[in-house]
């Protein structure tokens, strides 16, 4: 499946390797620098670990709990920031839109528009997405099962565009949490697409007294392995040099600085899971 996807995303690496692809970087974009500094840190680690990457930063948050909370920078100055992202570190980028008009101008500046979980239902939506010819990543509603989102990759698929990705990222439970159902994602790889397991959201606490969400970013490994063992192509990991900091979604994010340890660990447990037969990259050169 990441065959498919490396034809289609410019600087899309490692995609024979037999590892988990990694969508990570920033909740929001920031700042330039910001932006740049993620980016080359990720890429480092995940050329030197034989990763697939994305580099992932929403251009604008449309969906915050409070007026007050912040949404941007702007738009076109975030998606310039990501457009250099991808033309100077030589990876593909993804960011989320929110409404049809914003897939073609998103798609000038990024490979892989991004569908979030609240939205996923939207047909215009998804049919402006796959108009643009990018890859669509679908975020699974909170709200929805596996099964359900067959639905939303029939949509882009029967617009014209095979380009499909799956996330899950959770389901709600009462009014302030969320579990992962684990038996989504085969199910969602029945679709034959590859399914993307969003561990910093999976994580998050949401409609918090305080208009802030919250998380639990210390069972980040946690999700992430299971996620691993239970045969994910890829995770999503929201990462920031230092969250306490961060603009948006600080509470259930990794320090940037804990990133290499975690995916040194997740790759050993991908090649442990590997079905007999399939070797890693990493195991060929060792």
């Amino acid at each position: 499946m990441l065959t498919a996807l490396a034809n289609t995303l410019p600087h899309f690496r490692h995609t024979q390797s037999g590892q988990f692809f990694l969508m990570a970087g920033p909740c929001v974009i920031e700042g330039e620098d910001m932006a740049l500094r993620i980016a080359e840190r990720i890429k480092h680690l995940t050329d030197k670990l034989q990763i697939p990457y994305i580099f992932k930063g929403s251009y604008r948050k449309a969906n915050r709990s409070r007026i007050d909370s912040f949404t941007g920078i702007g738009d076109e100055k975030a998606l310039r920031i990501l457009q250099k992202v991808g033309r100077e570190i030589g990876v593909p980028t993804v960011t989320d839109i929110h409404e049809s008009a914003e897939a073609a101008m998103a798609a000038e500046y990024v490979d892989v528009l991004q569908i979030p979980a609240f939205l996923c239902r939207q047909t215009d939506l998804l049919i402006a997405a796959a108009k643009t010819g990018k890859v669509v990543n679908i975020k699974k509603g909170q709200f929805l099962s596996g099964e359900a989102m067959k639905f939303a990759v029939d949509k882009v698929q029967e617009s014209g565009n095979m380009n499909v990705i799956l996330t899950e990222r959770g389901n709600s439970f009462g009014y302030s949490d969320l579990v992962v159902d684990y038996r989504n994602l085969p199910a969602m790889q029945r679709f034959g697409v590859p399914v993307v397991m969003d561990v910093t959201h999976a994580l998050q606490k949401p409609n918090q007294a305080s208009g802030v969400t919250g998380g639990q970013p210390a069972l980040i490994e946690i999700i992430a392995k299971a996620a691993i063992a239970v045969g994910a192509d890829g995770l999503f990991i929201e990462t920031h040099p230092t969250p306490e900091t961060a603009l948006s979604d600080g509470a259930n994010m990794l320090p940037l600085d804990q990133l290499e340890g975690l995916l040194q660990r997740l790759t050993r447990l991908r090649d442990a899971v590997r079905p007999t037969g399939e070797v890693s990259a990493q195991g060929l050169n060792a």
